[in-house]
């Protein structure tokens, strides 16, 4: 068994970023004119975190030609301390290899040692240093030296890369949609050729093997394997107030419906709800509109409407939406009511609920990623604590919404096959899972990986969905997803618009 250091390579890219300045990325690229401002909206403040608020295309467009932030990360002996902790699943994945693909069998035979993958996503930081420390062991048991280069400009800079012939070995992308120009122009590699297809039945939900497999210029391909995903389909709640005054944690839409009407009996408003969010404002009511997308109608219906081929006029669109503005437009649910919606913060909107000795409001519907605008003191399990976002209609099942980080092959080598084929285990996201700010979508994952109970609470909810779909508004074009999808929900919850007029300007944003 070879051991030796994570090789850090400090990749200068000045040119690149200044050419992606001009690129137009793919085809659901950040819209290039920023949303006009919502009707009320407040200054623009800050965004949500890069890899766990919302994905890039609700960021608000670049304006400028982007600084070169291509960082190389450092593998941190705290992380790769973090590892090795406790053991690893790893020696498991070396026996069971020759059943995911002969590749990933022959690196652990260390018949490609001395080999380079590089790869190119965008995690930065403390993220990138996690993500770095994930392969420590890989490289140990295989000899192949993986270098990972992370770039905030991400979205921008890989369509200048791939159109240059200059593409990394893999690439990260959180968006499916901007993956899909690359496979329909035939830049990526169908993992199915050589990674089995009974393993990714194994270990994959169906549903990630379905958002995943797209349209390519023969046919249809698998376009990566999905390495983490972050489930939005999560209420939080005051755990210790919530338990102390008798209240509990609904299962049905029935039973989160009496909980409602008896917090307002008590005198307190349900929910803490806020989309304000600079040029972004409006996202967090895209990410109601996909939930209630999921518990009213098909799966079938979400795909046509994320595609543009099930119009936001349709009924079944405007029942969605109308579902959820049921609540918002209440003021006996809502704290502040309806006029403050628009001008709460999507991350002060939550603060409420920690208030002392009485919570304001009790339920928070956001994606994983919002405990960290919790108050740092907050204790999980006690302070706080997290439920399942009932489902609807039981027809629909429970389906979860999710966003989340998709590998996909750009370049065909023995080696990067075998990384690919790595990427498709537990084992490939166990370190980070253990070091915080990862949920691992793979079936041979461990719960006992995470460090908390909520964060166990988070991967359970995952990996007990029956159905997942992707983000919407990630999976459509920019000019609507991160456009007219944002601007026509706030004038609606504004009130300038009623909802058959909010949903004509959303629909009007598509590409003729």
């Amino acid at each position: 068994m070879r051991r030796k250091g994570f090789s850090i390579t400090l990749l200068t890219v000045v040119a690149s970023t200044v050419l992606a300045a001009c690129s137009g990325g793919g085809s659901t690229a950040a819209p290039t004119t920023v949303p006009a401002a919502a009707t009320a909206a407040p200054a623009a403040t800050e965004a949500p975190a890069a890899t766990e608020a919302p994905a890039a295309t609700e960021a608000p467009a670049a304006t400028e030609a982007p600084a070169a932030t291509t960082e190389a990360p450092a593998a941190t002996a705290e992380a790769s301390a973090t590892a090795t902790a406790g053991g690893s699943s790893i020696e498991a994945l070396v026996a069971k290899a020759p059943s995911i693909s002969q590749e990933l069998a022959d690196a652990f035979a260390g018949k490609y040692k001395g080999t380079k993958v590089s790869i190119s996503g965008p995690q930065t930081g403390e993220d990138a240093n996690k993500f770095v420390a994930s392969f420590t062991e890989f490289e140990a048991l295989t000899g192949i030296d993986v270098e990972y280069e992370g770039t905030k400009e991400f979205e921008a800079t890989i369509g200048t890369r791939i159109d240059g012939g200059n593409p990394p070995d893999i690439a990260d992308f959180p968006q499916p949609g901007l993956l899909a120009g690359f496979v329909k122009s035939g830049k990526v590699i169908d993992v199915s050729t050589f990674i089995k297809s009974d393993w990714l039945k194994q270990n994959y939900n169906q549903s990630y093997i379905d958002i995943g497999t797209m349209d390519g210029p023969s046919g249809k391909v698998v376009a990566g394997v999905w390495h983490r995903a972050f489930p939005k389909s999560l209420v939080w709640y005051p755990k210790a107030a919530f338990d102390e005054a008798g209240y509990k944690v609904p299962e049905t839409w029935e039973d989160l419906t009496k909980l409602m009407d008896q917090i307002a009996t008590d005198g307190d408003t349900p929910w803490c709800i806020g989309i304000e969010s600079g040029a972004a404002t409006g996202w967090p009511a895209t990410d109601w509109t996909e939930e209630m997308m999921l518990r009213t109608t098909s799966l079938e219906n979400y795909d046509k409407w994320t595609k543009g081929e099930l119009p936001f006029t349709d009924p079944v669109v405007k029942s969605a939406i109308t579902k959820w503005s049921d609540i918002w437009f209440n003021d006996k649910y809502v704290y502040g009511g309806r006029a403050s919606i628009v001008s709460t913060n999507f991350g002060d909107s939550p603060k409420p609920m920690f208030e002392k000795p009485d919570p304001k409001c009790w339920l928070h519907k956001q994606g994983s990623f919002i405990t960290s605008f919790f108050p740092k003191d907050a204790k999980p399990g006690v302070d706080y604590g997290v439920f399942y976002l009932p489902p609807v209609d039981p027809q629909y099942g429970k389906p979860v919404l999710f966003s989340g980080d998709i590998m996909a092959m750009l370049v065909d080598r023995p080696e990067v096959r075998a990384v690919e084929s790595f990427l498709s285990s537990g084992a490939s996201v166990e370190a980070w899972v253990k070091s915080g700010g990862a949920t691992s979508p793979h079936k041979d994952s461990d719960l006992s990986w995470y460090t908390n109970d909520i964060d166990r609470d988070v991967a359970n909810i995952l990996q007990n969905a029956e159905t997942l779909r992707f983000d919407g508004s990630d999976l459509m074009p920019g000019v609507v997803g991160a456009g007219t999808f944002w601007k026509g929900l706030t004038d609606y919850v504004a009130g300038t618009v009623d909802l058959d007029k909010a949903a004509e300007e959303i629909q009007a944003g598509w590409p003729k």
